[in-house]
């Protein structure tokens, strides 16, 4: 999704946005709950690899996860933000991280990606209406050097490329992972994506 021209918003309405964006995940990987509520309208829709439905749906399922021991650390580099009116699209590359076992081996799971969010200012409050998430590649490694770490690639095989380690990483903790979700391997997707975004964003 090509941006041209300037922005209808001001640089206070950007840094707002960027402040919603930012203060979602902290409340996700600490585990502050009120906090991470409070930035979703009742209304918002969340798509990503183990969950699709609506805000208030996606930290519920972040509490039961957290509880499991599910515990992913992201850490994002700046949002690119873009605001029309009391509308905006923020997407920041993010590096989540979480650590696991390999068959006793403890490893490192890192997977990279894009969080979408689209927000909506109403009453005066910035607040989130959809997060899509474009997935990258995702690695493991152990977290000794040196220690060997293998996983056979039909087991990999199964899952998408631009996650598979992430997928199967999450099919030992018994979490059900999408094999539909957004991902540089699928290009055409993810350009109808950007595009139906930009199309929202310019209403």
């Amino acid at each position: 999704m090509q941006q041209t021209g300037s922005h209808t918003g001001t640089g206070d309405d950007a840094s707002a946005v960027s402040q919603v964006v930012l203060r979602e995940r902290q409340g996700r990987d600490r585990g502050w709950w009120e906090q991470m509520a409070a930035l979703y309208w009742p209304d918002s829709t969340v798509r990503l690899s183990a969950f699709h439905g609506d805000g208030p749906g996606f930290v519920e399922h972040s509490k039961r996860l957290f509880a499991r021991g599910a515990r992913p650390v992201h850490q994002m580099f700046a949002p690119a933000v873009t605001v029309r009116g009391d509308k905006a699209h923020a997407e920041a590359g993010t590096l989540a991280w979480s650590t696991t076992e390999v068959d006793g081996t403890p490893a490192n799971c890192q997977t990279m990606m894009r969080l979408n969010y689209r927000l909506e200012r109403r009453g005066g409050e910035w607040r989130i209406v959809c997060l899509d998430v474009v997935y990258q590649f995702a690695s493991i490694a152990p977290v000794a050097p040196g220690v060997p770490l293998t996983i056979p690639p039909a087991e990999l095989a199964r899952y998408r490329p631009s996650y598979a380690v992430l997928a199967w990483h999450m099919a030992r903790r018994g979490i059900v992972v999408s094999d539909d979700e957004l991902g540089d391997d699928r290009p055409e997707a993810l350009e109808a994506f950007y595009a139906e975004t930009l199309a929202w964003l310019e209403k």
